[in-house]
């Protein structure tokens, strides 16, 4: 592969044929994200790159091709990004451009880094394979907590609703997307020494898949008590009438009407999205009486703002059979420049100061990751909207939970791609826990997730309804569960060394 590394790329070619082909490899590569799902898309495109990168004369070179590709993968996986910035079009509708700008090209440096990175670490042959794999991966692992993280779109989630999504019980996202580069580089450096080459590198993650069909395809153990029943409701309010005066009251009574529908038998629990009922905590006891009336003896889990010594919380209350709070837990991880602004101090004494009025100053974090006790029900880890995008924040609850419960307002995500992507991202989170996810959205899509991320049942996006569905039982605690992302870290770093070995080998 010689030849092939230290071909030269004039500058004129470069800017001409392989930056564009880097993008557009990387577009291709964004296929594989829900809610198209296409992963051999995702293969393809990662292919491009790959060989783009093996062309690459200089670390330089390669660093500008990996941005290039991440920018084309990031901005077409992640275009639904707009999508707030459209709520209130004339105030904030010039923004969006900027913000996509901003966010494809910002994430595309984790990927431009790697590329480098790897170049420098092994410039041909196997160490390069094994280097553009590692360093890549090891940029997605780095996106996932840098700046607070941002785990949206990883190449591993392109396995969702796959057999290899199964995988993930034992060495989570990032697992799954160390494999998923590996095929690609190390299958593509077997065919060009060797084509018989290509079936050691295949049949051992053909085995891997195999393994992982066949885990989807087991039965989970039911338990000898009769299942709780569950009612998701989901008023579909679009964001933009949300809290409109005349609709935010026709919004709420919807969910009322949900909670009192008949059913045998009745439900032992329902519950609300996020930020459901139009008003402030302390200010809710009419509405909590309503509830509980209509909740006719169920406990109540629903999303509520609540402000205490001036600052206001994304919260979500457990109310029990008399309509009074009992348990209560802040979001913890909240979604910078969506519902805070970093440093905002600062910034509101700079030139970007229009920024921070824009968006307002948002809400106070809570302390972090805690269990609410649902009685009967169990013990669920709460999870409010974009918490549930982080492995890592599931892997931080003091004790394993019964069940994981997000609720969330995905009508800021819009109608075509963000809200899927959020759906699988909680598929994903039940498979890496062995426990079911039961998520309700305001717009949708609500559902219910058994422990291999399989979806029980479900209200489509844009539909208002109610759903009663039974809670799935748990598996055992799965290998990831206990380790979090520390052994594929390990992983990594031992065969960042390996990399490094090979290229002072072929020094010699």
């Amino acid at each position: 592969m010689a030849d092939l590394v230290h071909s030269p790329i004039f500058p004129g070619l470069f800017a001409r044929r392989v930056m564009p082909g880097a993008v557009l490899a990387g577009m291709l590569a964004a296929l594989g994200q829900a809610p198209v799902s296409l992963p051999w898309a995702t293969l393809v495109g990662l292919a491009i790159a790959f060989a783009l990168h093996s062309r690459s004369v200089a670390p330089r070179g390669a660093a500008w091709i990996g941005w290039a590709f991440g920018a084309g993968y990031f901005a077409a996986a992640l275009f639904w990004i707009v999508e707030p910035f459209f709520v209130d079009p004339v105030r904030h509708g010039w923004m969006a451009p900027f913000a996509l700008i901003a966010l494809s090209g910002g994430l595309a440096i984790f990927w431009g880094a790697a590329a480098g990175l790897a170049r420098w670490l092994s410039p041909r042959g196997w160490g390069m394979a094994l280097a553009w794999a590692v360093c890549l991966a090891l940029a997605e692992l780095a996106r996932s907590y840098v700046f607070t993280g941002f785990p949206w779109a990883l190449i591993g989630h392109v396995w969702i609703g796959w057999a290899p999504m199964q995988l993930a019980a034992w060495i989570g996202p990032h697992g799954l997307t160390l494999l998923t580069l590996l095929v690609v580089s190390l299958g593509l450096t077997a065919w060009h020494f060797r084509q018989i080459l290509v079936l050691a590198v295949l049949v051992p993650f053909a085995g891997l898949y195999a393994v992982g069909l066949w885990q989807s395809n087991q039965l989970i153990p039911e338990p000898g008590q009769i299942r709780k029943v569950l009612r998701l409701v989901q008023p579909n309010a679009a964001q933009r009438l949300k809290w409109h005066p005349d609709y935010a009251l026709g919004f709420f009574e919807r969910q009322v009407e949900y909670t009192a529908a008949p059913s045998t038998p009745r439900p032992d629990l329902v519950i609300w999205p996020e930020t459901a009922v139009p008003t402030l905590l302390e200010n809710a006891d009419a509405a909590f009486e309503r509830i509980r009336v209509a909740a006719a003896g169920a406990q109540v889990v629903l999303g509520i703002q609540r402000r205490e010594q001036g600052r206001f919380f994304n919260s979500l209350v457990v109310l029990d059979s008399d309509g009074q709070v009992v348990d209560l837990y802040d979001k913890a991880h909240l979604v910078p420049f969506g519902e805070y602004i970093p440093l905002e101090s600062l910034l509101a004494r700079s030139p970007f100061a229009m920024f921070v009025e824009a968006f307002g100053y948002g809400y106070t974090a809570g302390p972090g990751p805690r269990l609410v006790d649902l009685g009967p029900l169990g013990r669920a880890l709460p999870l409010i909207c974009y918490e549930a995008i982080f492995p890592q924040d599931v892997n931080a609850a003091p004790e394993r939970p019964d069940w994981l419960l997000q609720i969330t307002n995905d009508a800021w995500f819009g109608q075509i791609a963000g809200p899927y992507q959020h759906l699988a991202q909680a598929r994903l989170r039940a498979v890496e826990q062995g426990l079911p996810m039961v998520r309700v959205a305001n717009t949708g899509v609500s559902a219910v997730i058994d422990a291999r991320g399989k979806i029980e049942a479900m209200l489509p996006l844009g539909q208002a309804g109610y759903l009663d569905a039974g809670l799935p039982p748990p598996l055992p605690i799965t290998l990831y569960a206990r380790t979090g992302d520390w052994a594929i870290l390990v992983v990594l770093g031992l065969l960042f060394l390996v990399a490094g070995a090979l290229r002072a080998r072929n020094r010699h």
